[in-house]
């Protein structure tokens, strides 16, 4: 939700103002495009060598030597040797001129190739040598065919990526967001889904309603949210394969930010009747009954779950200003755990459980933020003026939010030190609400 709309529900903790909170405005139909904004001081230097094909695989290459060259760029951490730079064009490490690839100044270089199988599969191989020490370092053999051609190449990028920095891959993981378009004459709203690069869009439920605070089931399969058909906020679950979705929670008055619990029985909930003063509940999934975890006067919401299942993050005004706190949910006491500046929200934690980021104020503005749990330490990631929403890659390494260019919402990715920023751009409008999936089953 808008920063400045939370001010006004904490400060006058109206069920109104907090409604008017959860509306989305203003968010065009548009692809997503990268722009790394920000990176590493210094790129490692790779060849991602055109993939050797037969007459019927011909595009399939191309497609898939652009994926995955695309997806180290956009890491901000490689820089890629052009095409037409290269001495040579290798497809297996046999044919590898290793003193070629030095004087190009390359430090890794991968080769690959493209058979035809049967009904209309493809096998696809690919070798990653370490140009240095004249040694392959990773080499695999993935089946495809054109409809998962696309996974096949981010999965090749992520053990690429995970090789040459010690860090597992997101290229293969999915990316929730909430999309609309308002006018005077009519407002429609979109929850979509799409690959981490912002291809692949799927349009899971389309509404004239809001739909807002998507999250994603552990095993990648579900989505909850909420949406407001009928005139009342309403908390749904969806199967995405199927498209089936059932209506979890219709309680009167709020019902709000879920979020599954690490093993996908329970959601946490912000509930809140007539009078307007929110708590956190949990509900079970199957049977459908609810425990309440907070009864404080002050406003309690946007509650998540430590990766242990054992501890809920939320915030809270409780100590008169928005801040962060945690309680066990087996307990009936909270603690609170942020004290930089004076408004700390949206909490979200890392699923190694080491890091938890949040939307900070500072000098005025909303920034993204996050806190080493361990060390205490304190960093400021983000640059905007109204960034929103993070969420953290399956990695821990990387975090997704909401900001504001020109006007527009877009997206951005940070890594949790701060060097790598990314701006995943509409051509048109804005997109709001994002959320990454956790790694995807194979």
């Amino acid at each position: 939700m808008r920063q400045g709309n939370i001010i006004r529900v904490f400060n006058n903790k109206k069920i109104l103002l907090f409604l008017i909170a959860l509306l989305i405005q203003n968010i065009s139909k548009a692809e997503l495009t990268i722009r790394i904004t920000q990176g590493v001081g210094k790129l490692t230097p790779v060849a991602i060598v055109p993939f050797g094909y037969d007459e019927s695989s011909a595009n399939l290459s191309k497609e898939i030597t652009e994926i995955i060259s695309n997806d180290l760029l956009r890491s901000g951490r490689f820089s890629s040797t052009p095409i037409e730079n290269m001495l040579q064009k290798p497809t297996t490490g046999a044919e590898i001129d290793f003193d070629d690839w030095s004087i190009l100044g390359v430090e890794a270089v991968v080769v690959g190739k493209i058979t035809k199988g049967r009904n209309n599969s493809f096998n696809i191989q690919f070798q990653l040598f370490d140009i240095f020490k004249r040694e392959q370092i990773v080499g695999y053999r993935l089946p495809a065919n054109k409809s998962t051609l696309r996974r096949s190449a981010h999965r090749i990028a992520d053990m690429v990526f995970e090789e040459l920095t010690g860090i597992r891959g997101v290229f293969d993981t999915k990316v929730a967001y909430v999309r609309s378009n308002v006018s005077r004459d009519r407002s429609s709203y979109a929850l979509v889904v799409s690959d981490s690069d912002g291809e692949n869009e799927q349009i899971i439920l389309e509404s004239k309603d809001p739909i807002m605070s998507p999250s994603w089931s552990p095993d990648s399969r579900l989505l909850s949210y909420v949406s407001f058909e009928g005139n009342m906020s309403s908390i749904f679950v969806q199967n995405l394969r199927t498209g089936n979705r059932r209506k979890i929670s219709e309680l009167p008055g709020i019902n709000g930010s879920p979020a599954f619990s690490p093993d996908g029985r329970q959601l946490v909930l912000t509930l809140g009747g007539s009078d307007g003063n929110l708590d956190i509940h949990i509900l079970d999934i199957a049977s459908r009954k609810l425990k309440r975890l907070t009864y404080n006067r002050a406003i309690d919401t946007e509650a998540t779950w430590a990766p242990n299942g054992e501890e809920i993050y939320f915030t809270s005004d409780r100590g008169g200003s928005p801040q962060i706190y945690k309680m066990k949910v087996n307990a009936d006491r909270a603690t609170r755990v942020t004290f930089e500046g004076s408004y700390n929200a949206r909490p979200r934690l890392s699923p190694d459980g080491n890091k938890l980021a949040m939307v900070h104020q500072y000098r005025g503005d909303y920034r993204i933020a996050i806190l080493d749990i361990k060390e205490e330490n304190f960093l400021i990631l983000s640059s905007g003026k109204q960034d929103e929403s993070p969420s953290f890659a399956p990695n821990s390494d990387t975090l997704i939010y909401a900001t504001k260019l020109r006007g527009n919402g877009v997206l951005e990715t940070v890594t949790a030190d701060g060097l790598v920023r990314q701006r995943m751009a509409p051509k048109l409008g804005d997109i709001r609400e994002p959320v990454w999936s956790p790694f995807l089953k194979l």
